[in-house]
């Protein structure tokens, strides 16, 4: 697989994320629409599991399940709850992901630091600079 197709996969599915995300009827419990979101996301992924290579035994690979997917099934639900909430109060869909990556950017970056012992540059502290600077301008 060539190196950037998981990204432009990930920047392409994030567009209709956002899009969806903001499109949410505002009449409709966001609880209501994750439940279809994730029932259609359980089935795509059981079919993926069958169809793509590698170990198909279900069983078998549940019993290797760590804290991890558990933690971040929570996680994307308050993920999902909380975009669809940030555009139902009015956040534009141009600004919302921006201020969102760009903080998380920079959290993640705190976190690699701490967590995984990641080292970063002189140019990268710069750019950490630029983007707390640019939350603060597009939020004012």
């Amino acid at each position: 697989m060539p190196y950037y197709v998981p990204v432009f996969m990930v920047i392409g599915a994030n567009v209709l994320y956002h899009i969806c995300s903001k499109e949410v009827p505002q009449g409709i419990n966001p609880t209501a629409a994750l439940f279809v979101t994730y029932s259609v996301a359980a089935l795509a992924s059981l079919a993926l599991f069958l169809i793509l290579p590698g170990e198909h035994d279900l069983a078998g690979q549940l019993k290797q399940i760590n804290w991890a997917p558990v933690v971040l099934g929570a996680t994307i639900v308050c993920l999902e709850v909380g975009n669809i909430l940030m555009y139902r109060i009015g956040w534009n869909i141009s600004v919302a992901s921006l201020v969102c990556n760009l903080g998380l950017a920079v959290l993640l970056i705190v976190v690699g630091l701490i967590l995984y012992k990641e080292h970063i540059s002189g140019r990268q502290v710069a750019g950490i600079v630029f983007c707390l600077v640019g939350l603060v301008l597009i939020n004012k």
